[in-house]
């Protein structure tokens, strides 16, 4: 099982010719509305790659949050967990240009409120994966993070945005996935280079860098490995990273080896790649075992 504590947006969707810079407006043909937040697209994408998926986060008590939790349901994540707080259901704001690169601002509202106690002890076990990232109040992640190892839970923190987390809780968690930028944050604040191998050897944990499309790297005890990114055209890359984390908490949960995971987990992110939209771009497990062979 998986129990991921996160963030759930709601996503306004701007395909546009070119991304704006400082100062310009930029005109689009459209916007489209999908549910997001980081939390809420990994636990989709674990979800529809066929894990046991129990989300905790917060909504606000307004007409977005059924939107914001609509996949979530669809996709056949446990919900219960989730909180209405007095305040706005978080919400993102994605710009997106043709070769699809993007460029997004995140009011977190709700989301500041979601609160690691809403995750019962019993959920916390030897054969439960603890997914975490970094839109979420970073005491309440770091707190999450030394009860599930207290508990003997596995731990995956995904670093994004990278935000102040301690040092000492990063020590326990099993694994850690950045993306290059989010790595080169954790460098300068551990006073380290910012390669998987150098944040390894800082943090003596499992470190997963992805690289776009140089592919991803992947550094723990058991020595280092590197893997080619797939080849495709991309038409969004929002959620990609999410994609990745979230198969790769799937794939770890049901026993496959590390190695297996990520090759699984970047062809998910391949294929997401390939589709517009967040939660929505999520493949299901059979597109992905259709990929991979």
């Amino acid at each position: 099982m998986i129990v991921c504590f996160g963030s759930i947006n709601l996503d306004l969707i701007f395909p546009l010719s070119h991304l704006p810079q400082p100062g310009q407006t930029v005109l689009g043909p459209r916007m489209t509305i999908e549910p997001g937040g980081k939390g809420g697209n990994q636990a989709v994408a674990a979800a529809r790659d066929g894990a046991r998926v129990v989300f905790a986060g917060a909504v606000g008590r307004d007409a977005l949050a059924e939107d914001a939790l609509n996949l979530l349901r669809r996709s056949g994540v446990d919900v219960t967990r989730v909180i209405q707080a007095d305040t706005a259901t978080g919400c993102a704001s994605i710009c997106v240009d043709p070769t699809g690169k993007n460029l997004i601002a995140v009011a977190a509202g709700a989301n500041r409120f979601a609160r690691q106690a809403q995750i019962e002890d019993a959920l916390l076990t030897p054969a439960t994966i603890v997914l975490l990232q970094g839109e979420t109040d970073p005491a309440e992640v770091e707190a999450l993070i030394r009860r599930a190892r207290a508990l003997e839970a596995r731990i995956i923190l995904n670093l994004a945005p990278a935000g102040p987390i301690a040092v000492d809780a990063l020590r326990v968690l099993d694994i850690l996935v950045v993306n290059e930028d989010e790595a080169a944050w954790l460098g300068e604040h551990l006073g380290s280079a910012c390669d998987a191998a150098a944040l390894h050897a800082a943090l003596g944990i499992g470190i997963v860098v992805t690289l776009g499309a140089g592919g991803v790297q992947a550094v723990t005890g058991q020595g280092s490995l590197r893997l080619p990114a797939k080849e495709i055209t991309a038409v969004d890359t929002t959620g990609a990273g999410d994609c990745f984390t979230g198969v790769l908490a799937s794939a770890l949960d049901r026993g496959l080896t590390l190695r297996e995971a990520l090759l699984r987990a970047n062809v998910a992110a391949a294929i997401c790649c390939t589709r517009p939209g967040t939660q929505g771009s999520m493949p299901a497990a059979a597109e992905t075992d259709a990929a991979l062979s």
